[in-house]
């Protein structure tokens, strides 16, 4: 009788334990719009993807915005791709992209998601008292005077602390050599070395004459 009372309070246990879990993911974003709710499952739907050729930077991300060098013997591009990950996130849920190698667009510099959100008015620092919203871009290491920045991830959830939100990272270095991965409470671009930290926030904005709330 005893035994039969344990199992059934360990399966107490699990059920609580699954139902906080499901609630937990259901209450990261209460009111998300359609677009930022497409954002985070399309960049949680990548998660796990990993470059090919292994140990290159060889993806499918530049190769979509025909960025990189043609160096990899397949349909992929050759470039650190952080931010062409997090550009074609937002293509992919609808979000306002205009790609190009140029100052004020999107592209693979990690820089231009601050210029974008300077030029869209959606750029929030780092002490703005800015809380991050599920579908933003993180932005790490920014040098404003260079206009420079060392890496920038999609926001997936709130964490309470603005300066180290949940995020999916398009050629992350934490499970392994330029993948796709989660990054809970991300406060810095390298958990190893923690030099680059997080320096603020751009939010996706809709195409011109779209009336759906981003």
């Amino acid at each position: 009788m005893r035994r039969r009372r344990f199992v059934v309070f360990l399966l107490v246990v699990a059920v609580v334990a699954a139902g906080a879990a499901i609630a937990a993911r259901v209450d990261r974003g209460p009111g998300l719009s359609p677009l930022r709710a497409r954002i985070v499952a399309l960049a949680e739907g990548q998660v796990g993807y990993r470059t090919d050729p292994a140990d290159t930077y060889c993806n499918r991300f530049s190769a979509y915005w025909q960025a990189g060098v043609d160096d990899c013997g397949n349909d992929n591009l050759d470039e650190e791709w952080c931010a062409d990950f997090a550009a074609w996130v937002w293509k992919q849920a609808g979000a306002e992209v205009t790609y190009e190698l140029a100052p004020g667009y999107l592209n693979g510099d990690s820089a231009s998601f601050y210029l974008w959100g300077t030029d869209h008015g959606t750029w929030h620092p780092l002490g703005s008292h800015y809380t991050p919203q599920p579908g933003d871009v993180a932005v790490y290491g920014l040098d404003t005077a260079a206009v420079t920045a060392v890496h920038v991830a999609v926001v997936t959830g709130d964490t309470g602390d603005d300066a180290a939100p949940d995020v999916v990272n398009g050629d992350g270095d934490r499970t392994g050599y330029s993948v796709v991965e989660v990054g809970d409470h991300q406060g810095f671009a390298d958990v190893k070395g923690k030099g680059a930290a997080l320096s603020g926030y751009v939010s996706p904005t809709m195409p011109p004459g779209t009336s759906t709330p981003s």
